[in-house]
């Protein structure tokens, strides 16, 4: 199978080197478990299966065990490197965590897909001031080579590193389905996050129609009898296992008194998105502009995650008037940015951007993302750019 290096690695390894442990959360099949292959730990435990995990269930303290005579079988001259592979499944563990690293005797790699358990737990240790908390996504424009960039392939089937790396499309619809029935049945069921587990899949088909879109509570509340409360908990629970990611909307205006409230929401993955929705892959075009637009809202928010939360990514709407699709907050100024589905972007496309340009002191240049060729001008401050080049506008 193809194997595409995670800029995320350099990252977890400059932790270490620091001496610090790192805690790496991202959505199933992301490349967690992978990644911890080429980080080569001295010890690897995954807490997935049953045996394993409740062995440490029952005695937690069996890991410093463990690692002690480990670390005295070998006798290495530095701190002994444990991967504990979906830790959250025990969290109790973290005690035991907590005395390896004090004592020095182990720098420690936590992977976890979900952060229910560690919100909900008031007793969890975790390991305050000891690691370094990361998240890994679905790859990343900066990490697939630019020759298998397909754009239709992005926006039908997403960017799970497994999914990506097939030929077939058969494949792909396959795994993705897969990988829903397999998330309802051992994320949902098994943790017994919800009651009924065929009133979340409508819940989940609606999520994933509505992605991209200000959010509707009381819409889907109505839809599936379920009250507000029910329903905003059901969102609470994407987020917590990194299924989906809230988006504020942008609401500061010395202007304008009604700015949007509502969030939006991202699935973290768009072949996933699909599928939840119960869609195929021939799609009318007026709908893969949607997708382009949550396409680009996932790249930031991917390029994000690598930056350490150095940006902020909002959008911006006025009920009454005009709307940006995404905004960047970076160091005090703003990015607005349009996402187009067209390669040739026309003065239309960026009536809202000179609105916001015009309102917001801080921002000095808008952009519009479409499907170009190449650059294009279309204001003194307002630039046109290949959706290719995202990346070299996140990081100037």
């Amino acid at each position: 199978m193809i194997y595409y290096q995670r800029i995320l690695i350099k990252k977890i390894q400059a932790a270490m080197q620091r001496g610090k442990s790192v805690l790496l959360f991202g959505a199933r099949q992301t490349g967690k478990t992978t990644l911890l292959k080429h980080l080569n730990p001295d010890v690897s435990i995954s807490f997935i299966q049953h045996q394993i995990r409740r062995k440490y269930e029952i005695n937690p303290s069996l890991l410093i065990k463990e690692i002690e005579a480990e670390a005295q079988s070998r006798q290495l001259k530095r701190k002994m490197i444990v991967a504990l592979d979906e830790f959250q499944k025990v969290p109790e563990i973290t005690d035991e965590v907590q005395d390896l690293i004090d004592r020095n005797i182990a720098i420690f790699i936590l992977t976890g897909s979900s952060a229910r358990k560690l919100k909900k737990s008031k007793k969890l240790n975790l390991l305050p001031g000891r690691v370094v908390s990361l998240k890994l996504d679905p790859l990343t424009l900066a990490e697939i080579p630019k020759e298998q960039q397909s754009l239709e392939q992005l926006l039908l089937f997403g960017a799970l590193p497994g999914i990506f790396t097939l030929q077939k499309e058969t494949n792909k619809e396959t795994d993705l389905d897969s990988y829903v029935n397999t998330y309802l049945e051992e994320e949902i069921r098994a943790e017994a996050l919800v009651r009924n587990l065929g009133l979340f899949s409508q819940f989940l088909a609606l999520a994933a129609i509505s992605s991209g879109e200000i959010v509707n509570f009381s819409k889907i509340s109505q839809e599936i009898g379920q009250s507000l409360m029910t329903i905003k908990s059901y969102y609470e629970i994407l987020e917590d296992c990194l299924i989906a990611e809230r988006i504020e909307p942008l609401m500061k205006s010395k202007t304008r008194l009604k700015l949007t409230k509502s969030p939006k929401y991202l699935l973290f993955d768009l072949g996933i998105r699909r599928i939840c929705a119960k869609e195929g892959t021939q799609l009318p075009l007026e709908y893969l502009g949607k997708l382009f637009e949550q396409f680009i809202g996932l790249e930031i928010l991917r390029f994000k995650h690598l930056e350490n939360h150095r940006i902020n990514l909002k959008f911006w709407r006025d009920p009454d008037g005009p709307e940006v699709d995404w905004v960047i907050e970076k160091e005090g100024a703003y990015i607005p940015i349009e996402v187009k589905y067209t390669e040739v972007p026309k003065e239309k496309d960026i009536r809202h951007l000179k609105i916001f340009l015009t309102e917001y002191k801080n921002t000095k240049m808008g952009y519009v993302v479409c499907r170009a060729q190449r650059r294009l001008k279309l204001a003194e401050n307002i630039l046109a750019i290949p959706w290719q080049e995202l990346l070299e506008i996140l990081k100037g």
